[in-house]
């Protein structure tokens, strides 16, 4: 399968079977995920692979997901330390486990606030300047969605995009992206597209320069503020990074990232990195 029929077949999974997960499917990912520390920004990233079977409770805190999530056994849990551009590098690599997991044939499911982070903090002893933005179920996908599955699904939007033209300009943020202008890029910036985000908020922003693609940040007022350091559509913003240089990767399309920020007049929208084709 290759990463962007990866990237197009992932949902989000809240509801598990009790299928188990084969020991070699296990150790692959924990393989992985021992590998997976290179990010855009180079924040010191740890990830680990937890299994509620040896710890239904540690300590104080329980590794609960508030019943958003229901049978799951195993979860991806990941570490970053607390500095500037963390948030989109742990975006960036916790997307990249998720698409891992998707390739496996597992389900998984992004959990930035629905979960009790204590526990999870405790068993992965999190130090002081580091921070856990979220973690992830894995495991087989229950054959029946949960009402609570669906219920999430409907309140979010999750199977509604915004359009291209609301996402996607050219040259400046008042002229949309026609499709014959993106050239080879059209297919990187649509697997950009069905990332997954906070409650659906798609609040990604790309203004396409000559042969540059400026990720901009759309923030909603007010959603981040009972999280505290941590920064959830900073992270949205590290997964459509992640979709939009691994399907580029996968088309030939040679690039790098950069944090130089052209100056464009946007509206107010916030300057996260640029793609510099080459």
């Amino acid at each position: 399968m290759s990463i962007i029929d990866t990237i197009n077949i992932r949902v989000s999974c809240r509801t598990y079977s009790d299928r188990p997960v084969e020991p070699g499917k296990i150790m692959e990912l924990a393989a992985f995920l021992r590998a997976n520390t290179r990010s855009p920004f180079g924040s010191e990233i740890r990830f680990r692979l937890l299994d509620l079977d040896d710890m239904e409770t540690v300590g104080a805190g329980t590794l609960g997901t508030y019943g958003v999530i229901k049978n799951a056994r195993r979860f991806i849990a990941g570490a970053v330390r607390n500095q500037p551009k963390a948030m989109e590098d742990f975006g960036y690599c916790m997307e990249k486990n998720i698409l891992e997991a998707t390739a496996l044939g597992l389900g998984t499911c992004w959990l930035g606030g629905t979960f009790s982070r204590s526990g999870f903090a405790e068993k992965m002893r999190l130090a002081e300047d580091e921070l856990l933005p979220a973690v992830t179920p894995v495991g087989y996908a229950g054959d029946r969605k949960s009402l609570i599955d669906r219920f999430f699904r409907f309140s979010a939007g999750s199977d509604r995009r915004r359009s291209r033209h609301e996402m996607f300009f050219d040259g400046r943020i008042d002229n949309p992206l026609q499709q014959d202008s993106a050239g080879p890029y059209e297919t990187p910036l649509s697997c950009l597209r069905m990332g997954p985000s906070a409650s659906n908020k798609q609040p990604w922003r790309i203004i396409k320069d000559h042969g540059i693609f400026h990720f901009y940040l759309k923030r909603t007022p007010g959603y981040n503020a009972i999280f505290g350091d941590v920064k959830l559509q900073n992270v949205d913003m590290g997964i459509a990074m992640c979709h939009f240089e691994l399907s580029s990767t996968a088309l030939g399309l040679k690039g790098h990232w950069q944090s130089d920020d052209p100056q464009l007049e946007t509206g107010g929208l916030e300057y996260i990195a640029s793609w510099v084709s080459i």
